[in-house]
């Protein structure tokens, strides 16, 4: 099992799929090399440089944490099961609605559509709250996800900072 990296006062509570087997040997969310989550983070203005997967205990000095829905690591997301993703669903309600970040975002839209019984979902800013907290979808930053490239993940992200920074 992977550590959430919380803090006080968070703006955004980042929350992946489930780790990865590089993030479960290291202990560092987004640990594998092609994983494009540091450099799009650092591309959206929310890090003034690109940090490491071993920096992410710096993340709560940005206003950012991580966590994910599904603690078990593997080796593609699409091995989780549907009640493994509703069960972290329940469980990440309850650490959203504890710690009271401004925005949750979740880093998949599959995922995020399983866990939350919300089929229809896009990416952007939801409709509905998770834990008294709205919710930003973004897309998976996994090299896996070809649909998106790293400047497409980027500018979500932005999109994201962008409207906590008009909302503070």
């Amino acid at each position: 099992m992977i550590d959430d990296v919380l803090g006080p006062s968070l703006r955004v509570l980042l929350c992946g799929i489930n780790p990865g087997l590089m993030s479960e040997a290291t202990g560092h969310h987004f640990a594998r090399p092609g994983n494009r989550f540091w450099p799009a983070l650092h591309l959206s203005g929310f890090t003034p440089r690109l940090l490491a997967p071993a920096e992410q205990h710096l993340l709560p000095s940005y206003g950012l944490g991580i966590t994910n829905v599904v603690a078990r690591p593997s080796a593609k997301a699409s091995e989780l099961s549907r009640a493994e993703l509703v069960e972290g669903g329940a469980r990440l309600a309850g650490l959203v609605a504890s710690v009271r970040p401004r925005v949750l975002a979740v880093l998949g839209v599959s995922a995020y559509r399983t866990a939350f019984a919300r089929p229809k979902a896009a990416v952007g800013l939801q409709g509905e709250a998770v834990g008294g907290v709205p919710v930003w979808v973004l897309p998976n930053p996994s090299g896996l996800n070809a649909h998106w490239t790293l400047a497409g993940i980027a500018g979500e992200l932005r999109r994201l900072r962008e409207h906590t920074e008009r909302s503070e």
